[in-house]
């Protein structure tokens, strides 16, 4: 009894020999109680798999919206804006939505509206913008080559569509249509930029060539090779063009001086000065219709 009191007491019973019948004489677990508690413990507390985390939605935060629901808005306004565009054309959208729309294909998800808005900050007219230098556009936040090029690429456009109004017409029937393309093409330069429009007997433009570029303030003209290029070309009259980078289109005294210079050494060539025109973003002067020619 003692011994069996013992082993009672240690938490097991020493089985004796025999068929091993009787409650005294019961096989016990190799454990202790404490043990097996335990083990049955880390059996229940195995980490299991943590359930997969929901996508949460998007929320109204501060008037604004996050997530999804931002992508979406941002589709419908440009839907919004292409839509508005299809039914009232450039006249019924303000200049920034056009930059807008211009730089969709830069930045196809992001939100080109406030670029749109600082390059109009900057440049203060849809057609500063365009006209603008690559390396001013940079400046402009948000701004890298890929949307340079692509603003480049939109006055590029413009300009071909113009010079093809003018090229192999009349130059006296589409006047206007000449001073447009003058302007465009060089009246927001920020150097002096001189270009030479050939025309045939016909007074039908053959030829559009730049013959100089300059600085701020001048560019060099020289009167033997605007008279010789005219007689390679076959062209019997000319139009001068320069722009003022200053922006205001009245002629100096040297413009005058040269544009006389011109004059005389072509006329005994047959190649007549038709007009000297002076471009800038204030406007245009024509030195025939001053009576400066």
């Amino acid at each position: 009894m003692a011994r069996q009191r013992q082993d009672r007491s240690q938490g097991f019973l020493e089985t004796g020999p025999g068929t091993g019948k009787g409650t005294a004489s019961q096989p016990e677990p190799d454990v202790l109680p404490g043990q097996l508690n335990f083990f049955e413990q880390r059996v229940d507390t195995q980490p299991q798999p943590a359930a997969r985390a929901k996508r949460p939605t998007a929320k109204t935060i501060g008037g604004g919206t996050t997530g999804s629901d931002a992508d979406d808005d941002k589709l419908g306004h440009r839907n919004r804006l292409r839509a508005r565009f299809k039914s009232g054309g450039d006249e019924a959208m303000p200049d920034y939505e056009l930059l807008e729309m211009i730089l969709f294909r830069v930045f196809p998800r992001g939100d080109t509206k406030p670029i749109a808005k600082r390059l109009m900050a900057k440049f203060g007219s849809f057609a500063e913008v365009i006209n603008a230098a690559p390396g001013r556009l940079a400046e402009v936040e948000g701004i890298g080559d890929r949307a340079v090029e692509e603003i480049k690429l939109i006055r590029a456009a413009a300009l071909r569509l113009m010079r093809g109004e003018i090229m192999g017409r009349k130059v006296l029937g589409s006047w206007n249509a000449v001073l447009d393309y003058c302007k465009a093409a060089q009246g927001f330069d920020g150097r002096e930029i001189f270009r030479i429009l050939f025309l045939d007997k016909k007074n039908q433009l053959i030829a559009d060539e730049v013959q100089g570029e300059g600085t701020v303030d001048h560019t060099p003209v020289y009167v033997r090779e605007v008279v010789k290029r005219a007689l390679e070309l076959g062209a019997t009259a000319i139009v001068l063009v320069h722009n003022h980078p200053s922006g205001d289109p009245a002629p100096s005294r040297a413009d005058i001086d040269m544009t006389k210079l011109i004059v005389d050494a072509g006329k005994p060539l047959g190649v007549m000065v038709h007009d000297h025109i002076i471009v800038g973003r204030m406007g245009h002067v024509s030195f025939r219709a001053q009576r400066l020619i």
